[in-house]
């Protein structure tokens, strides 16, 4: 990892608070579903758990044998808001100053039948501009966790504004 910028401690119930702000304040994250699960070290653990609402159904409407794949921009969601996570920590306040997605690109690798599972790493963090890589993985039916999603964003970060 390459960064200008130092990484700053993540601030104890840090967790929870963004949590919190997902699940009170931010009505799309929270239709989701989208869970915090670790930030910090330039790493962050995201999740989105499996429901019926977030599927491709068949336009027929017929009922198919097993679960119905999850829609690819849910996968997508979870990329940006997870890389951008990642680069919280090197923001001069964590969880009080701001970032906007300026690049996402998403590649998909296979159809989500699972629970949504992000793990965001930072590539570099520069002065005004933060790079992070992100893999999303589901369990397959046959129990196995495998990527179904890989994709990288570029940052915008706006520190002590």
């Amino acid at each position: 990892m390459v960064t200008d910028r130092e990484p700053h401690d993540v601030p104890e119930g840090s967790v929870d608070a963004l949590q919190h702000y997902f699940d009170t304040q931010h009505e799309f994250l929270s239709w989701l579903g989208i869970e915090v699960e670790q930030l910090g070290d330039g790493k962050a653990v995201m999740s989105i758990p499996y429901q019926t609402k977030l599927t491709n159904k068949p336009p027929s409407g017929q009922e198919s044998e097993g679960r119905d794949p999850i829609q690819g921009g849910v996968a997508s969601t979870l990329v940006d808001v997870a890389g951008g996570m990642a680069l919280r920590p090197y923001l001069d306040d964590p969880l009080e100053d701001s970032l906007a997605t300026i690049n996402l690109n998403v590649n998909y690798l296979r159809p989500a039948t699972g629970d949504l599972r992000a793990e965001a790493q930072v590539v570099r963090a520069g002065g005004s501009v933060g790079v992070s890589e992100v893999l999303v993985t589901s369990e397959t039916p046959d129990g196995a966790e495998e990527g179904i999603a890989y994709g990288t964003g570029a940052f915008r970060l706006f520190s002590g504004r």
